[in-house]
Formats: structure tokens, C-alpha cells, sequence
């Protein structure tokens, strides 16, 4: 096992010797193994990033869910884990190339016909989510790694074994780059020699990071290993990609780019997202067995249904030709939840992201917990000394990774499930909640008690998941003691208006008093 120096600063190239450095390999360059990667080389280790498709940089790599492009809510987590990579430059480039949603803007048609659109901000304190395109960000993420000497990048790598034992894995290098998705391999792949199986290489390594998606081969691999408890679920709904393009009379925004657009429907939801070419990304979320009634409409029939659920978007944004258009010819895609652990193996290897805790995309936190995955892991790295030369600790490096890897793996565990489930539940929220008279009673009241009353430390569940950094678990937890106190003052509350209402009833003027105080309360 090699030597280890403490932390050192890449940016002003003060380099270790190259045999002081741990060796890592992260299997994935989305954007939680890429920031994966800014940690370890940061720290000043020897890192070797493969990756399953071409380099992704390349606008003709074809993403793993074969969708044209992907935007993603970057909420503070995620912003959180990027400022403590601490590369000079990073951050600040990813926020230019993001868009504020202050809110979402609910839209649908009134019992007069009349289209409308209702406002709704994310938090009473003003802070918002930004969208931002996933590939630019993986780009960011990639350039600046491509920069630093002990960084090694290898693309169209498959991950074909590992022994987490001895510390060995087996990739095979494919010439061809592969588009297809990773749970329907095709063959087309081939050796430098465009004949046969593509060529295989042994790589040794001190310290493996899988964050390679949701079918993860490193968790597939750890799993000969590990007694690993495995959950997954598809779950009863599918979604599709849509896209409104900008104005064409001024090439600007068809509609606000200040918020994420929802147009409910119950047991089904469409959304958009902002882009920075003036478009908005568009996903229908829906069970599987509206899809299948929808596909044998003919194009009219079909937009008059769509027209039905989701008012105001065709013609008024999407055309009917091409709304029909990219409903038949854009996948129609599952959605599936995954919970696991442990999320790892001894001081061998760890899971990050969607390969320990694939969860649905209702609440917005799916990079942004993969992303804050990154930063638990190496605070707990750094707690136990595995980047202290000089530690005190009367232990080997690979005992100290293994209590780190154990500590993260205990702590993490919860506030992933936890997550996990609040995604799941937000799904209601999205497609029938915000129109709820109860859902935006509790929303006002808890937004009125953070302002004005601070000291209680209230808040919205939304808010502590999207703007600060209490663990998932912490937050399942706050908003369960907030709905058993609103719960109680509401009980206590309507004890006291029946009071007070048979108090008046005894009186001689009682039905005119009790009407004065319903005035009053303005019930």
C-alpha cells in the first residue's frame, strides 16, 4: 500500500512525490463521479475516472435514457458540494450558466374557460433553485478535472469485474462507443483490431468509487462481496420529453423563465423547466395505462385529450403537429426507486449517487443528494485522518478509510430512504396538492411562522430540503413535529370556537354574536 501525504493545493501545482499518492478509481464522469473525482485529486490522490460511454463532452454521445437533453433543478446541496470542492472557478461558472426558478407557476382553466396562471414562491425568505442543463454542467465538471495532472480520463470503459479483495478491476476497452442503454447491451463493440471481444484490462487500485447510475455495474460487482440488502421498484408511472421552443416573433422565453411550470392533473403532471436558449424542457409524468390510451389516438383525437388534461399548452406552446410529433417519436421512458446497503465493501470500494439510491425526479434532489453524497463521504474521509500523513491514530490508512466508509454508510443510509420516500410522496403534491386548499393553508402558516417568529425554527419541508443542508432524515422528522403541532393548535382551536359559540348561543343576543366572531375570524 502506498504511502500518503496530507492535503495539498492542485491549483498551485504542489505536487507529492509520485509515490506518496493513493490510487482511486471512479467508475462513472456524471457529474457525482466527476465531483468525485475534484475531491480525490484535490486531496492529492493518483485518480483514474472510466467511464461506460464516449467522452460526454461530445454532443454525439448518446445519453443512457436516449433523451436530446436533460434539465435539472441545482438546489443548494448540490451548490453546497460544489463550493467545497474548492476549485477556483467552478462554482461561479455553473451558477452563470443556470437559470433562478423562484417558483412554480401553476397553470390551468377556470369553470369560465379562461386560462390562468397562479404563483406560487418556493420560500419565504427569497431563495430559489436554479435550472441548469446537465450535459453543460458535466462539461464544467470535466474541463476543470482535464486540467489536473493526477487525473487520468478513460472513455468507452466497461466495467467487466472486480476483486474488492485483492483490489483489482477488469474493464473492457471498447473502440466502437456505445448508445445503447445500459439495461439492453448490444454487441456492438469490438478490439482495436475491429474483430472479436473488445480487449481487456487489469487495473490495480487502493480506493474504488462507483457512480455509475442506477444499473451500476461497481454495485454489481461489490454485491459478490458485500451482504448487501438490495430494494428496487419500478413504480406506476412513465414519462416522456416534450419541448417548447421560444417565441418566434422576438426569440425570447414563450412563457415565464422565472419558474418551473406545472400543470397538474391529479394522477398525472407536465412540467417545464427553463433553458438558456430561451426553450423550456418538458417531461408528462403519467401511469403507464394513460400512455397506452393515448397511443392509438389519431393526431386529433390525441391533442384534444392532451388538450383536456394539461390547458394551454397546445397550440398555445407546442403545436399540435408537433406535440403528436414527440409524443410518438420521444421514448416513453420508467421510473424506478432503488435502496440499498451497505454502501460499501471494507476500505475497498463505496456506491455514490443513483448506484446506491435511485430515486424518482418529483422533488428535484436526485443529482443534488448524489452531489452532497460526495462531500458526506470526504468529511467523514477527513475525520478519520485517511488524508493525514501524520495522524495519531494507531492505525493503518486502509483501517481508518474502512471506519470512514462504515460511518458514512451508517449515516448516510437513512437520509437516502429518507429522500427516497419524500420523492415518492411529492408526486401528489405535484399532480393535485398545489391546488389543495389544506396543502397551501399549512404552506402560508408555516412561512409565516419562520418569518415572523425565527427563534421557533420552522420551516417548510420544501425549504429545508431545497435550501439548507440538514440531513433528509432530520427534515422527515421537523416536518412530522410541525403537523402534529398544527394538528393540535387546529384541535385546540376548534375546542375553543365551540366554546365560545355556546357561550353566545346563551345569550339572549347569542346568534348575532356568534356571527360578529365568524366575521371576525373571517370563516
Amino acid at each position: 500500500m502506498r504511502s500518503f501525504l496530507a492535503p495539498y493545493n492542485i491549483w498551485r501545482n504542489e505536487m507529492p512525490d509520485a509515490d506518496c499518492r493513493q490510487k482511486v478509481l471512479i467508475i462513472g464522469a456524471g457529474p457525482v463521479g466527476a465531483l468525485a473525482a475534484l475531491y480525490a485529486a484535490g486531496r492529492g490522490d493518483e485518480v483514474d475516472i472510466y467511464e461506460l460511454r464516449a467522452d460526454l463532452r461530445d454532443p454525439s454521445t448518446t445519453p443512457l435514457n436516449f433523451t436530446k437533453s436533460i434539465n435539472l433543478a441545482l438546489s443548494e446541496r448540490g451548490i453546497n458540494s460544489m463550493r467545497h470542492a474548492k476549485c477556483e472557478g467552478l462554482l461561479s461558472a455553473v451558477l452563470d450558466e443556470s437559470i433562478p426558478m423562484h417558483g412554480r407557476m401553476i397553470h390551468g382553466q377556470g369553470q369560465d374557460g379562461k386560462l390562468y396562471e397562479e404563483p406560487q414562491l418556493y420560500d419565504a425568505q427569497g431563495r430559489y433553485i436554479r435550472a441548469v442543463d446537465r450535459a453543460a454542467l458535466n462539461k464544467r465538471l470535466l474541463d476543470h478535472l482535464e486540467r489536473m495532472p493526477n487525473v487520468t480520463l478513460h472513455f468507452n470503459h466497461k466495467l467487466t469485474g472486480a476483486d474488492f479483495k485483492k483490489n483489482v478491476a477488469w474493464f473492457e476497452q471498447q473502440v466502437v462507443p456505445k448508445t445503447d442503454h445500459a439495461q439492453n447491451p448490444t454487441g456492438n463493440v469490438s478490439n482495436k483490431s475491429g474483430k472479436g471481444r473488445p480487449e481487456e484490462v487489469s487495473v490495480d487500485f487502493d480506493f474504488m468509487i462507483g457512480a455509475d447510475g442506477a444499473h451500476s455495474a461497481t454495485r454489481f460487482h461489490m454485491m459478490k462481496f458485500a451482504r448487501l440488502a438490495y430494494q428496487q421498484e419500478y413504480i406506476d408511472t412513465l414519462w416522456c420529453e416534450f419541448h417548447i421552443t421560444p417565441r418566434t416573433s422576438d426569440s425570447s422565453f414563450a412563457i415565464s423563465p422565472d419558474h418551473l411550470h406545472i400543470w397538474p392533473g391529479g394522477s398525472f403532471v407536465f412540467i417545464a423547466i427553463p433553458s438558456l436558449d430561451k426553450s423550456f424542457t418538458c417531461t408528462l409524468f403519467a401511469p403507464e395505462s394513460y400512455f397506452t390510451g393515448l397511443a392509438p389516438l389519431s393526431p386529433e383525437e390525441f391533442v384534444s385529450s392532451f388538450s383536456k388534461n394539461f390547458p394551454g399548452v397546445c397550440p398555445e406552446l407546442i403545436s399540435p403537429e408537433d406535440l403528436h410529433k414527440q409524443f410518438t417519436e420521444n421514448p416513453h421512458l420508467p421510473l424506478l426507486s432503488i435502496k440499498c446497503t451497505p454502501y460499501h465493501y471494507k476500505s475497498s470500494v463505496v456506491i455514490l449517487g443513483d448506484a446506491a439510491h435511485a430515486m424518482v425526479p418529483f422533488y428535484g434532489q436526485g443529482m443534488n443528494a448524489g452531489l452532497e453524497d460526495v462531500r458526506v463521504l470526504f468529511d467523514f474521509l477527513d475525520a478519520h485522518d485517511v488524508y493525514n500523513d501524520s495522524s495519531k491514530l494507531a492505525t493503518t490508512l486502509e483501517e481508518r478509510r474502512a471506519g470512514a466508509l462504515n460511518a458514512y454508510t451508517s449515516q448516510r443510509t437513512p437520509d437516502a430512504a429518507a429522500i427516497n420516500d419524500l420523492a415518492l410522496r411529492n408526486y401528489h403534491e405535484m399532480s393535485a396538492g398545489v391546488k389543495s386548499p389544506i396543502y397551501r393553508m399549512r404552506k402560508w402558516l408555516e412561512e409565516t411562522v419562520s418569518v415572523y417568529f425565527p427563534s421557533l425554527g420552522w420551516s417548510t419541508q420544501y425549504s429545508r430540503v431545497s435550501f439548507e443542508n440538514q440531513r433528509y432524515s432530520e427534515v422527515e422528522k421537523a416536518t412530522a413535529r410541525q403537523g402534529r403541532t398544527i394538528v393540535t393548535a387546529a384541535g385546540l382551536g376548534f375546542v375553543g370556537l365551540s366554546g365560545l359559540t355556546a357561550f353566545g348561543l346563551l345569550r339572549k343576543d347569542g346568534l348575532r354574536s356568534v356571527r360578529a366572531l365568524l366575521d371576525n375570524l373571517k370563516i
